[in-house]
């Protein structure tokens, strides 16, 4: 697996296939088809591969905010490293052993709170609609500009009249301070957010929020 990670690291997803990983590897074609039949089997054992990065080796933190923390920056480097993991997102490719021990970590983390299974799976879900979001929205902005041949500035200057013409008309009367100011990408928010979602789920535990 190691060699059709290492493609679609180098040149995207849409690179990898299994003659390509034979090529890569000095292999004939039909002696990878003998062990993986389809791409879609390929790429679910790629996913795994990967999935194994954020496993964590030590035991977890005991506190569970800091437990989550650890795992969401864990997942977020691994997308980093590999961006083309976002695209198995939408592609819905099967979770492996690696992938299951993933989860099975996240929940860990809950361990040491008084909640029933139903509590903790959906407390994971919102964890990780957050998780899925940021790191989606991430990646793309990274890819952009090797995909369009412009850096974010060029692209920010391309938008600036339009941008600007409507200021002038006074509209966008709360954006246009905010876009004086460079409040947009002017600070990294996935700490803070995730500290959001966090404090979102120790307020229910506290009882501020019986909602569902």
């Amino acid at each position: 697996m190691a060699a059709a990670v290492a493609l679609a690291d180098a040149e995207g997803l849409d690179a990898v296939s299994i003659r390509r990983v034979a090529a890569e590897l000095g292999a004939r074609a039909m002696t990878l088809y003998s062990y993986i039949e389809r791409k879609e089997d390929l790429l679910a054992l790629m996913l795994d591969e990967i999935s194994a990065e954020v496993l964590v080796a030590e035991p977890l933190p005991a506190d569970w905010r800091e437990a989550l923390l650890l795992l969401a920056r864990r997942e977020r480097e691994l997308v980093r490293r590999h961006p083309w993991r976002v695209d198995l997102v939408h592609q819905r490719v099967p979770v492996g052993p690696n992938g299951l021990r993933h989860v099975e970590e996240k929940l860990a983390a809950f361990d040491g709170l008084e909640i029933d299974r139903l509590t903790a799976w959906r407390f994971l879900a919102v964890f990780n609609d957050y998780m899925t979001g940021f790191v989606i929205r991430e990646a793309v902005e990274r890819a952009a500009p090797r995909e369009e041949g412009i850096d974010a500035a060029e692209r920010a200057a391309v938008a600036e009249p339009y941008i600007r013409e409507l200021v002038d008309k006074g509209e966008l009367s709360r954006l246009a301070p905010m876009i004086e100011q460079g409040v947009r990408g002017a600070d990294d928010n996935f700490e803070r957010g995730l500290g959001w979602v966090l404090d979102g789920i120790e307020g229910h535990l506290r009882g501020g929020d019986r909602v569902g």
